[in-house]
């Protein structure tokens, strides 16, 4: 498979002068990163946290893109004031946003532009900055931070400690982490924390680096502890045993008092560097990506000889679930070197005996529901359409829990070399939500990746509910997902666009997918990746 020529670049975004929309308090803004690829199409890349009550916001989380050069890759950043839990921003304030090419961005490694308002007029004052960088460097390090003795800053209560890390820049400190608050506590214990090397340092060892500790005050007028500097070389010293202590200076304080020693102590007990493989690394280090599809055969669909069935091939010898299955399978088969992929159906009578079977092989052959490439799926799926009684219930948790011990089985290699994904193809109502949370929520710690398509007209509600975007899902019990590994689409939506355009949709969540996976199992590629 040939490596695009591609860099990964790094966004850093802040604003000035933001709308202030909220009576009594200030704005809460977040940027959220849109891109478009082709035609109207945009899609969410990512967004920022959200930083309360802050006009001038310097956004710690870090946009990730992959630059080629011979696109011109649109961007939209947009900022909102967020005022609710919800991950839809229909219902929160819009604050302004940029469109910009991200050419634009590479080629002034600092753009500052006015934010517009839908309409094209400008948002007050606002304005956006964003700086960029070329990733060369793939390198992390993964902190475990505490301090002891912080001064006090509050009247009520303890002080609400957290820490900004800055790099220097030409142009002055760029923030590159911010940990989260410890509330009412002058001892605190932040929780493990990882910042790319580039982002902290630039690959540099000695470069300097500011570290500032502040009470949080929910008004946005965080009062400053102390800062110290230091650099990687000193950081790396840092073990459990013997942490790396830093006095925090308040150079005010400092000068008013005669004998100032400091305004508490950090102490780093780790700063440990570690390798961040991309997907291309992952791939390129021998990591298969597994397909299977699964086909809903229950009676909602409509007979298959009526021309409105969803199962009516029509004579051109297609249907929307043929056709889903041709736009995922064509690229995902160039990860699977076998190009072998099972397929089953559910919800259907199956013969000999016409027992309703909730995963049966589209071949029929359960000691090997193997079909030679995306032509051997689509094959199978005509030969078992008439063979076949569409009944019911929709369940999905079999052919689920089906996968996930494969996946499960996958993970004794103790080496990030399978990952699996299953392509869902369903006309809709779900009967077993219980049970396929529960499956969806135990596949989460899985190496494995669900893609349901939705088709025909039917009310999809419950599939929005499985993919997590609207936040976490959680089973029955109460237990939540670990990530997010449900990605669901109308087909309908696509019925007129290009025909690449449902599989770009459908896969754009993959690749996070796979490398936060095995980041989380801390997993390396079978080999070390070769990209000659």
């Amino acid at each position: 498979m040939a490596t695009p020529c591609v860099t990964k670049v790094e966004l850093t975004v802040s604003c000035e002068n933001l709308l202030d929309m909220d009576v009594g308090s200030k704005s809460d803004p977040l940027c959220l990163l849109l891109t478009n690829t082709t035609g109207n199409q945009w899609f969410e890349v990512d967004r920022t946290e959200r930083v309360k009550n802050c006009l001038n916001p310097k956004f710690a989380k870090k946009f990730v893109v992959d630059y080629y050069f011979e696109l011109v890759q649109k961007l939209r950043f947009c900022i909102y004031d967020i005022d609710n839990k919800t991950i839809d921003l229909n219902d929160d304030d819009f604050l302004g946003e940029l469109e910009c090419s991200l050419g634009q961005i590479v080629s002034s490694s600092k753009l500052t532009r006015p934010l517009v308002l839908k309409n094209k007029k400008p948002a007050g004052k606002g304005t956006i900055t964003i700086s960029a960088e070329e990733i060369k460097d793939n390198r992390a390090v993964n902190f475990e931070v505490e301090a002891r003795k912080l001064d006090n800053k509050d009247f009520f209560g303890k002080s609400d400690p957290y820490l900004e890390f800055y790099r220097q820049t030409e142009t002055g400190w760029q923030l590159a982490h911010r940990t989260e608050v410890v509330k009412n506590n002058l001892n605190p214990c932040w929780r493990p924390f990882k910042i790319s090397l580039q982002s902290l340092c630039g690959g540099n060892m000695e470069k300097p680096i500011k570290v500032e500790c502040y009470d949080y005050d929910s008004d946005g007028s965080h009062d400053l502890i102390g800062i110290f500097e230091t650099n990687m070389k000193r950081l790396e010293e840092a073990s459990r045993t013997s942490p790396a202590e830093f006095d925090c200076i308040n150079s005010k304080k400092k000068q008013k008092k005669k004998n100032y020693k400091n305004s508490g102590v950090v102490s780093v007990k780790l700063c440990q560097i570690v390798r961040e493989y991309t997907f291309l690394d992952y791939i390129m280090g021998g990591c298969q990506i597994n397909f299977t599809v699964g086909v809903d055969f229950t009676g909602s669909n409509g007979d298959p000889k009526s021309p409105d069935s969803l199962h009516f091939i029509s004579p051109q010898g297609v249907n929307e679930y043929l056709s889903a299955i041709w736009s995922v399978g064509l690229v995902v088969q160039d990860y699977d070197s076998d190009k072998m992929f099972p397929a089953f159906g559910f919800g259907a009578q199956i013969p000999p005996n016409w027992q309703v079977s909730h995963e049966f092989p589209l071949n029929f052959n359960p000691s090997n529901p193997f079909c030679a490439g995306v032509e051997g799926v689509i094959e199978a799926y005509r030969l078992c359409l008439p063979q076949v009684k569409l009944y019911g219930p929709t369940n999905f948790a079999p052919i689920i829990n089906h996968m996930a011990r494969f996946a499960q089985q996958a993970l004794q290699d103790n080496k990030a070399s399978q990952y699996y994904v299953l392509l869902i193809i369903t006309d809709g109502v779900i009967t077993d939500m219980d049970q396929t949370r529960t499956a969806i929520v135990a596949a989460s710690r899985l190496p494995m990746s669900i893609i349901i398509v939705g088709v025909g007209k039917a009310d999809f509600t419950d599939m929005e509910i499985l993919d997590g975007d609207d936040g976490r899902l959680k089973s029955i019990t109460g237990e939540p997902a670990i990530r997010d590994i449900v990605q669901f689409v109308p087909f309908r939506k696509f019925q007129n666009a290009p025909r690449d355009m449902l599989a770009q949709c459908v896969l754009a969540e993959l690749p996070q997918q796979v490398t936060s996976y095995f980041r989380y199992k801390n997993l390396s590629p079978p080999h070390e990746p070769k990209y000659s």
